[in-house]
């Protein structure tokens, strides 16, 4: 499973080729230094989402390769002693399906103190577990939501859901894994429309909304740029009931570029791309009212992509390591550290695999819709967010 990128070749199953400065972190050959963990603790899922898998669902790992409890702190403690991990992200397929997670939490907790611990869930269970998991460590939520009609729900997630996912939403805020993020893919002509709605339902309940363009990650490979709803066009929805100006923050390497949300001067007003406003001015009020009502994300990863400045590195749920969301090349760490290997040799490992990382969408440029781009083989399920 693996392409000719003009690199070294990292084979899935095969070990890392050298390279890579001693003692450097998870620096890759283009300067960027990985220190955000994107660590998945399972492949199943419970929805059938029409934009990452088939409605039959995929082939599950069997539970043998899966990491355990124990190995996934193994891993996580290499990650953050030994190569500057600053966050830990779980993800799946969806991570509530496995019944020990409030242990893995505990497990990673206990070893770390002040590391950053969020989950990204589709928030089916999620009601239930909340309150576990905070008192377990976790730090927050990310919650998968693309609509809020019932019916949509159904189309696009293929199970009658939603009432579950509102819960858990509900529940995680109430348990104190703020800030809850809402992650929301718009598909043309099902759930675009929904944009404003999506907005004013996340800031009338605090919640932290983030667009996120549909990628060519789907099972069914049936992505297409024409069909896509682009960052500027989510912008443009969202102008026809806020007045968005660009967020004072930095973003650091964030995923998400973010706007402040304001009231629009005028419901009626044309909707417009606030990226091609000449005057967003954050101290400048809407309609008497110069707060910001809150913030929404775009997550632009086709038509405004910032793979500059990524600074993420993937574990799958079967110990293999990513470097890119969009590769063709694994490298496994899991059988390394079952067969007895030392913390040491399990990080130059992984500082190899990264040291090649692509410089964009795992090629030598970005273009998720350009000829050259080969979708990989494992979709968003089987990688982990």
């Amino acid at each position: 499973m693996s392409v000719s990128l003009g690199l070294p070749q990292i084979r899935s199953a095969g070990p890392a080729p050298s390279g890579a400065p001693a003692g450097t972190g998870l620096l890759d050959r283009h300067g960027r230094r990985a220190t955000d963990l994107r660590l998945s603790v399972i492949d199943k899922c419970n929805l059938r989402c029409t934009y990452c898998m088939p409605a039959d669902g995929l082939p599950w790992l069997p539970a043998a390769q899966l990491m355990t409890p124990g190995e996934i702190l193994r891993i996580v403690g290499v990650g953050v002693r030994q190569l500057g991990v600053t966050e830990l992200r779980l993800t799946g397929g969806e991570p509530l399906v496995r019944r020990d997670l409030e242990d893995v939490v505990a497990g990673v907790r206990a070893a770390h103190r002040d590391l950053p611990i969020s989950l990204t869930t589709n928030g089916i269970g999620l009601a239930a577990r909340a309150p576990a998991l905070a008192r377990a460590g976790l730090t927050r939520i990310n919650i998968s939501l693309d609509s809020l009609d019932a019916e949509t729900f159904r189309r696009l997630a293929r199970r009658d859901r939603l009432a579950d996912v509102l819960a858990g939403a509900e529940a995680a805020a109430a348990a104190g894994l703020t800030p809850v993020k809402i992650n929301a893919v718009l598909m043309r002509g099902i759930n675009d429309h929904e944009a404003p709605e999506l907005l004013a339902w996340a800031l009338e309940h605090g919640f932290a909304l983030r667009f996120i363009e549909q990628m060519p990650l789907d099972a069914d490979h049936g992505w297409t740029r024409a069909d896509m709803v682009t960052a500027a066009q989510i912008r443009d929805r969202l102008a026809t009931r806020f007045r968005l100006v660009p967020h004072p923050g930095k973003r650091d390497g964030a995923p998400a570029e973010l706007w402040d949300v304001h009231r629009a001067p005028s419901a009626a007003a044309p909707a417009q791309d606030p990226a091609q406003e000449p005057a967003l001015d954050p101290a400048v009020g809407s309609g008497g009212d110069d707060e910001p009502l809150g913030t929404v994300g775009v997550i632009a990863s086709v038509t405004e992509p910032f793979c500059a400045d990524c600074k993420r590195t993937r574990i799958t749920a079967e110990g293999r390591i990513r470097s890119c969301l969009f590769s063709h090349e694994e490298v496994d760490l899991l059988p390394l550290l079952r067969a007895g290997a030392t913390d040491a040799e399990l990080a130059e490992r992984w500082r190899a695999a990264m040291w090649v990382k692509p410089a964009a969408h795992g090629m030598e440029h970005t273009g998720l819709d350009s000829a050259d781009y080969v979708q990989p083989a494992r979709t968003m399920s089987a990688i982990g967010g």
